[in-house]
């Protein structure tokens, strides 16, 4: 498994990193605590060590899961989680409605970040988290408030590095006048490419690194989603127009003319992909989920997978011809 340095710090983290949103439940159609629990043991064992997790996915659900499976193993883990997607104060702005109609608000004041971490650490059976995510950016607080808060809780070594997440580049610039951001977190995959023109610019310039979410866009690119595939429950991807049957035709299509590669790399489909993914310039880790130890370990072999060029630009080209107009 490569490693990679994270941000300004000298945090080492897998080039590969756990998602742990599955794992909540909540959009996902349901869950299995056990299986889940041994995804993370899994990861562990194949090399992972970077774990991203966070409070809204099923209501401290995931952070859960993660405390427990990292209890004994904590100096293995790089752990990252998230703050600013809120339900413990019903006065902030309603952002949408999580399971069982819970109201989750978006809200990065100095307070409830500071009531955030705590309950953060409680359900991950820590004292430090290794990076603390901005979830999703709130225009009622001044990003200089938020950030003082992130600081001074860097410097009393309650976390060691600071992200942000699903952010604009006004929003990381402004970030930026504060102090170093260490790392932003924004889908990026084969047919999400818009950060390449946007934020990865400004990373570069400020040596902020970048974790990639949806890397296989919710399992879309994972070479398992048949068009014959169905959703169960509340599984998001059920409504999702990106996962209509001539859309996963095309990717069907596009997984099989880049198969000779996966021949060539003795890879899966997913593995590919997730190996092209982290030769894009600017991607410094890619966020895979898993809900069971046979994904974790797939997901871990891609981290040690080199493509060459030429390779990718096949890769590229494919792309190309196949994804470059699915969208949603």
């Amino acid at each position: 498994m490569k490693m990679r340095t994270l941000g300004s710090t000298d945090i080492q983290a897998s080039v590969v990193g756990l998602g742990t949103w599955a794992m909540g439940g909540w959009m996902w159609g349901g869950h299995d605590d056990d299986n889940s629990i041994a995804a993370i043991h899994e990861s562990l064992d194949r090399g992972i060590n970077l774990i991203d997790t966070a409070p809204a996915y099923g209501l401290g659900r995931s952070e859960e899961l993660v405390g427990r499976a990292i209890e004994g193993r904590r100096d293995e883990v790089i752990l990252a989680t998230k703050c600013g997607m809120t339900w413990h104060d019903d006065s902030k702005g309603n952002f949408f409605v999580e399971e069982d109609g819970q109201p989750i608000n978006r809200y990065l004041g100095p307070e409830s970040i500071e009531y955030e971490l705590e309950q953060s650490l409680k359900r991950l059976r820590t004292d430090y988290i290794d990076l603390y995510i901005t979830h999703w950016q709130d225009p009622t607080t001044p990003i200089e408030a938020t950030m003082t808060k992130l600081l001074e809780l860097k410097a009393a070594g309650k976390i060691r590095a600071i992200g942000i997440s699903n952010a604009s580049e006004s929003d990381l610039n402004e970030y930026l006048k504060y102090g170093p951001v260490d790392a932003i977190q924004e889908c990026y995959s084969a047919i999400d490419r818009g950060i390449e023109t946007t934020l990865l610019p400004i990373c570069k310039t400020n040596n902020v690194s970048c974790l990639s979410y949806s890397s296989m866009a919710l399992g879309l690119l994972s070479g398992r989603m048949t068009p014959t595939r169905q959703f169960e429950g509340d599984d998001q991807r059920k409504s999702n127009p990106r996962f209509s049957v001539e859309n996963r035709k095309k990717v069907a299509d596009f997984f099989a003319e880049i198969e000779p590669l996966c021949s060539q790399y003795h890879t899966t489909p997913g593995q590919l992909i997730i190996a092209w993914t982290l030769q894009q310039p600017g991607i410094t880790y890619a966020l895979c989920g898993a809900r069971n130890p046979s994904q974790a370990s797939e997901n871990a072999r891609a981290g040690d997978v080199e493509l060459s060029a030429a390779d990718c630009e096949h890769i590229d080209a494919a792309r190309a011809r196949y994804l470059s107009d699915i969208d949603g």
